[in-house]
């Protein structure tokens, strides 16, 4: 069992020192309150196996990433503790040995040695690129600013258990259809390449020209079995080169979002995906007192779509050069009238951070009414494709046995 070495203060209201054994550092804090203790400071003497693990494995080169809804987590139970009077080092050490992610308790550890040592908390965050969000980051040093850490916290939290939903919502709505592509092609493959030798066995017997359709799928079932490795071979170079470009080719990879919003079925949702995280952005972070440039420059990292954040870029530079927020929004195409037309009310009002809040529930509640319905009409148009394919296919292949008299005469 780890052996922690502590301080407290005693009900006399004098410093005590002393060695004990707990299974956590939170048991060691309720055993201490039962005793009328106020724990100072505790440092574990001999590591855990845990605090092993994570320091053999470190925050770089731990496997796996921080969600959202890690995030959430942190700052939802970093907030309860802070508002019930726990110091913000024994508050991280607690979260620390709760937390499941690995990589996140890892880096909670170094922060808390950080502030422990005297470093600003959104400082010592800042330091762990890619576990902590931006964003966090901004509205803790916010709340340190104006001693509420404990509201930017839950701000935070409820920031990205929304944004946990909204992707969420667009993961369900591609995960369907291409699971039923990928179903779909899998079966027509079975069926030209195990199926249709078969049938082309038996009519070669026939000793009789075969129907066109019927002998267009023999051929492509015998040019599927005669080159299925150099199919197999360039599916995935494709697949390799389209990722190596997309991560590596910023115009590539802008090429494809573009494609994306100007697409029939996916572009409206992507748009209105993008317009919710923008907007549910500026709103959590505008009302808690970060500068609007700064907001901008955070919103425009979680926008996920380039064109969108290319947009936001300029909309931020026009702002900082002293522009109205509405005037520089409606220069670019991507954002909508309705967004522009409540922000320059909010603007003209001095309620922009409430007209940000209504944008940000419009576009939330429409990302769920688009992911339902792309969901109800694609269910059924997949269907009628696969049905069509597959009904093409069987009818080739029994097309000769339909005239079997005529084979025979």
């Amino acid at each position: 069992m780890p052996k922690f070495k502590y301080k407290a203060y005693s009900e006399n209201g004098s410093v005590v020192e002393d060695v004990a054994e707990a299974p956590t550092l939170n048991d060691l804090i309720v055993r201490l309150r039962e005793n009328n203790y106020i724990l100072i400071d505790a440092e574990e003497i001999g590591e855990s196996k845990k605090e092993k693990s994570l320091k053999k494995g470190g925050t770089k080169f731990s496997f796996g990433g921080v969600s959202d809804r890690d995030i959430s987590l942190f700052c939802r139970q970093l907030g309860v503790l802070i508002d019930a009077g726990v110091g913000i080092i024994e508050a991280l050490e607690v979260l620390a040995e709760q937390m499941p992610n690995k990589k996140l308790a890892m880096a909670i550890v170094e922060v808390a040695k950080d502030v422990g040592e005297g470093e600003a908390f959104s400082k010592a965050m800042a330091k762990h690129e890619g576990i902590f969000p931006e964003l966090v980051i901004n509205l803790v040093l916010v709340g340190e600013e104006t001693g509420n850490l404990g509201l930017a916290l839950r701000r935070a939290s409820e920031y990205y258990e929304r944004m946990a939903l909204i992707k969420g919502k667009i993961k369900s709505a591609s995960f369907y259809p291409a699971f039923v592509l990928i179903v779909a092609t899998v079966v027509v493959l079975g069926i030209l390449y195990f199926l249709v030798p078969t049938f082309a066995d038996l009519y070669s017997s026939f000793g009789s020209g075969l129907p066109a359709p019927t002998q267009i799928l023999i051929n492509l079932s015998n040019a599927l079995r005669e080159n299925i490795l150099y199919v197999v071979v360039a599916f995935v170079l494709f697949l390799v080169a389209f990722r190596f470009a997309y991560v590596r080719n910023y115009a590539f990879r802008k090429g494809v979002h573009s494609l994306i919003l100007k697409s029939p079925i996916f572009g409206g949702l992507a748009l209105k995906s993008s317009m919710a995280k923008f907007s549910r952005t500026m709103a959590t972070l505008f009302s808690s007192g970060v500068p609007i440039e700064k907001a901008l420059e955070v919103a425009s990292k979680v926008a996920g779509n380039l064109v969108v954040v290319e947009d936001v870029d300029k909309v931020r530079k026009d702002v900082t050069e002293g522009q109205a927020l509405w005037a520089s929004m409606k220069k670019q195409s991507t954002f909508p009238n309705l967004v522009i037309a409540m922000v320059k009310v909010g603007e003209e009002t001095g309620r922009l951070d409430e007209m940000l809040d209504s944008i940000a529930l419009f576009y939330e509640d429409e990302v769920d009414r688009a992911v339902d319905a792309m969901i109800s009409m694609i269910e059924p148009a997949l269907i009628v494709i696969l049905g069509t394919i597959i009904g093409v296919i069987l009818i080739a292949l029994y097309l000769p046995i339909f005239k079997l008299g005529e084979v025979i005469k």
